[in-house]
């Protein structure tokens, strides 16, 4: 891996500018998001919070990223495809922030920000073959190349805004994955542009994760989860994609595995159910953790650390030697040290809650001390029963 020195600064400035830019703006981002109305009211049982939280953070991330990639990056055909995609990407994403449009509209407006994409020369033209028994080192698409382009564009722009469900999840799983494409760009010969972009993602999902971890400041919304799903996946083509090795092709889905596995579901549970594949519901991988008992900060520690894993799977299939040997260390490590916070974190909650048992008076001393003390309640007040109902009840309306 010998990369010049000024490409390194190159990658390290733009992963830093589209990093202190998105961190500014976020705040005006989200003072704009409220007088513009893009505000998230939780009104049903999907929502994972209690009160109404701005939207629109997704504009902070493409300020963020822009700054970065024209700064920095060559501006060649493809780049400026993706960059003409991702501005129809972000305004359908803002719009739909502020007034939910219908889903056949964004799935047809994303279609053709994937085909802008695709008339500037981002093709999927061939893959490595992954049938090691072939005589053919390479599969072309030929004139299926659009089509099948189009497909893998679309579809991972959605599969990470399929995962949005939780304060920090669809950024950090982005960073993560960006991160992974990252290691993976600096390996491969010749990818120093790609890097760049990929480093602007980082960069801007960096600055923007601060404001979006539990409890949440802001919401990237539409407009940065299908930002973030186009981007990646525009940048896989131009990218990952056309490693010439054996593995080019298990890569990139290790890498997005995670979104990519949870919207595989979820369209087969849906089908199954005689649902239609893109009706929301709260059958997604982050529900099913906070259903067993989790939190919101242990189930998106959960899902980050199956992202850090296969992420590290697919830097390990694209590397070898020595540092092979040296990543192998390091995601012991974190597993280790993840294991043991998740593990503390599950004692704390269990032992605090067996204190606040401990606390409680028998049923028969309470009972008690009400008939003994009636006089003891001030007026005005509600009993502790109408209390502990009205708090039950305002919980099952969150």
């Amino acid at each position: 891996m010998n990369i010049p020195l000024n490409d390194l600064l190159k990658i390290a400035l733009a992963l830093a500018s589209s990093l202190v830019v998105c961190f500014a703006m976020t705040p005006l981002v989200r003072s704009f998001a409220v007088k513009v109305g893009a505000v998230d009211v939780p009104r049903d049982n999907r929502r994972m919070h209690d009160h109404p939280i701005p939207r629109q953070g997704g504009l902070a991330i493409f300020l963020g990223f822009l700054v970065g990639v024209v700064l920095f990056a060559d501006l060649d055909r493809q780049v400026q495809g993706i960059l003409l995609g991702s501005v129809i990407i972000v305004t359908v994403g803002a719009i739909d922030d502020i007034v939910p449009l219908p889903a056949l509209l964004k799935f047809v407006i994303q279609i053709a920000a994937a085909g802008v994409a695709v008339a500037f020369g981002v093709r999927l033209e061939f893959i490595a073959n992954p049938l090691f028994w072939s005589d053919s080192q390479f599969i072309y698409f030929g004139a299926w190349s659009i089509p099948v382009t189009i497909f893998w564009i679309v579809g991972i722009t959605n599969s990470i805004n399929l995962i949005d469900g939780l304060d920090g999840l669809a950024c950090g799983v982005s960073a993560i994955s960006s991160l992974t494409f990252l290691v993976i760009s600096l390996v491969i010969p010749g990818q120093v542009n790609v890097a760049v972009l990929l480093a602007a993602i980082l960069g801007a999902c960096m600055g923007f994760i601060p404001y979006n971890i539990n409890p949440a400041k802001i919401f990237m919304g539409d407009t940065g989860a299908l930002l973030l799903g186009y981007l990646l996946s525009t940048i896989s083509v131009i990218g990952l994609f056309k490693f010439y090795a054996v593995i080019s092709f298990t890569v990139p889905l290790l890498a997005l595995a995670l979104p990519i596995f949870d919207t595989c579901f979820a369209i087969i549970r849906r089908l199954l159910k005689g649902q239609n594949p893109m009706s929301p519901d709260r059958g997604h991988f982050h529900h099913r953790l906070i259903d067993m008992g989790l939190s919101q900060k242990q189930s998106v520690a959960v899902l980050y650390s199956i992202s850090a894993v296969l992420g590290l799977s697919a830097v390990l299939i694209a590397t070898s030697g020595a540092m092979k040997a040296l990543i192998l260390v390091f995601s012991f490590c974190v597993a280790i040290i993840i294991g043991i916070v998740l593990l503390k974190s599950w004692d704390d909650r269990h032992e605090k809650a067996g204190e606040e048992n401990t606390e409680k008076l028998p049923e028969t001393e309470v009972k008690e001390l009400t008939d003994e003390t009636p006089e003891s309640k001030p007026e005005g007040l509600p009993d502790s029963t109408e209390s502990t109902e009205n708090n039950t009840e305002k919980k099952d309306g969150d």
